[in-house]
């Protein structure tokens, strides 16, 4: 596996170009709505796109990212773009263990900035040293830096086998993963279908399509398996419009959002304020600066078109295991009480060998930027018992 060195260098003329373009926005028509009911809130959306045309430092949050030690590699044939974190320090006679961390949507690498502090250098925040990890952070494909698949057909489960081979180029015979969003499924599907490989997945999401074996009788639903379901459905009701467009009909939007930033601010942009634990205020739990760092990802890469793509995959390659045997690699999951949703124990026990669960004293489906020292106390704790399988 080819393996070379990357930094994010933005050229000063695409950044003229998105100044130009957020300044030659044609405004939509505001509703007599309040604010946010019917999506992004017009007035929050000019405040940011303003800020972003005029006061936005991309320079300042390149620097930042390229702190992070970034390569590109050739896995299988796919150039997959990712960040390789290893331990601040080793205690004698151990190893740092070795995980591998997905995003989702609309996420990217950039959100595990503040966890890869808590996972590669526990002892500069008061936690244990053996608790070290080398965290490895794949931008999926499609996905920033990472091209968009050549061929058709990269759902979670294609994406596990190209993580497996990253990993093990990488010197890793044996690991961990964790994710929430698409990262998630990638994790499940890692630990489905390589076993031999993953020792144990943490997960703080659990994907809409999982769903495990219930048989053909409705009433073998427990009463909190039902409520779960149909808060489900409720929420793809109202919430579920984006999924809908993404797994079915992604060009047409895409056309849109790769053209004008402002769109894909709002696209974005309103997914944070909605699925996080904010109480409806967005920066107080993003910054502006955040938040357009992430957003100027998708922006200067062009990827909201491809992102989409693995949406329209999951679709067709479902997390459904009703047919298959359980899946007994250890599962440790975080249910973060402004999650999107919130499966209760027993409808992932159906499936998998669930070892811990947490209940969550607060943060939402963003949980790696909301809540950065509580989720890293929670991997670390799962992965403390598997930490000898790597040898």
């Amino acid at each position: 596996m080819q393996i070379h060195p990357f930094e994010i260098a933005i050229a000063d003329q695409d950044l003229d170009e998105l100044r130009r373009r957020i300044r030659a926005t044609r405004w939509a028509p505001a509703t007599p709505a309040p604010a946010w009911q019917q999506g992004a809130d017009p007035g929050w959306l000019r405040e940011l796109s303003t800020y972003w045309a005029e006061q936005f430092d991309w320079r300042a949050a390149e620097h930042r990212l390229n702190q992070l030690p970034q390569f590109l590699a050739d896995v299988d044939g796919q150039t997959v773009h990712f960040a390789h974190r290893r331990a601040a320090s080793v205690v004698p006679g151990l190893r740092a263990y070795p995980l591998v961390i997905t995003h989702g949507w609309p996420g990217s690498f950039f959100e595990f900035h503040a966890l890869l502090d808590q996972l590669c250098d526990p002892a500069a925040f008061g936690a244990d040293p053996a608790d070290a990890f080398d965290v490895v952070t794949p931008s999926l494909p499609g996905f920033a830096f990472s091209p968009a698949p050549a061929q058709a057909g990269m759902s979670a489960f294609q994406v596990a086998d190209l993580w497996v081979s990253l990993m093990h180029g990488l010197g890793y015979e044996r690991f961990g993963a964790q994710g929430g969003d698409l990262g998630a499924g990638v994790s499940i599907a890692l630990a489905a279908h390589h076993p031999q490989a993953v020792d144990g997945i943490h997960l703080n999401f659990l994907p809409s399509s999982y769903e495990p074996a219930i048989g053909a009788a409705q009433q073998q639903l427990s009463s909190a398996e039902q409520d779960y379901l149909r808060e489900k459905s409720d929420w793809a009701a109202l919430e579920g419009g984006y999924a809908h467009q993404h797994s079915t009909r992604p060009l047409t939007v895409a056309a849109s959002l790769n053209d004008s930033p402002v769109g894909l601010a709002a696209w974005i942009g309103e997914k944070f304020r909605a699925w996080s634990d904010c109480g409806g205020d967005v920066h107080s739990v993003f910054s502006k600066d955040d938040l357009l760092t992430n957003i100027s990802l998708y922006w200067f890469t062009q990827c909201i078109g491809p992102a989409m793509q693995m949406y329209w995959e999951n679709r067709l390659q479902p997390m459904r295991f009703s047919d298959g045997p359980r899946i007994n690699t250890p599962l440790g999951f975080a249910l973060f009480p402004k999650e999107i949703n919130h499966p209760p124990r027993s409808w992932l026990e159906r499936s998998f060998n669930v070892v811990q669960w947490s209940d969550m004293p607060g943060g939402g489906h963003f949980a790696a930027m909301e809540k950065p020292a509580l989720l890293a106390a929670e991997i670390r704790k799962f992965f403390r018992p598997l930490r000898n399988r790597t040898g």
